[in-house]
């Protein structure tokens, strides 16, 4: 994320262009279909949009999924570790007790 800040003026965050432009565009495809589809990676996904503190956008929201969604392979690849759906949504710090809306 890209902020466009400078003194007083607060700018608007945007998706940087940084790193390699297919690969970013490819895990972006693959992101839509999966919080449609699988149900641990659509939690993560309104979780990161539906959140007291710093709620993200609908792009900024899917970049984020589709980080997890890199860390996820990585830990099969390196580790050979199984997917499981519940130990990662664990591993997300989330406060105990939500503040309930009025």
């Amino acid at each position: 994320m890209v902020e466009n800040s400078s003194g007083k003026h607060k700018g608007r965050t945007m998706i940087s262009k940084r790193g390699r432009k297919k690969l970013r565009k490819i895990i972006y495809q693959v992101v839509l279909p999966l919080i449609q589809s699988n149900k641990e990676f659509r939690s993560i996904y309104d979780y990161y949009r539906k959140r007291i503190k710093n709620p993200l956008k609908g792009r900024q929201t899917m970049i984020a999924v589709g980080c997890k969604l890199i860390r996820v392979f990585f830990a099969i690849m390196t580790k050979g570790v199984v997917y499981n759906g519940s130990k990662m949504i664990e591993d997300i710090h989330r406060p105990t007790q939500l503040p309930q809306a009025a």
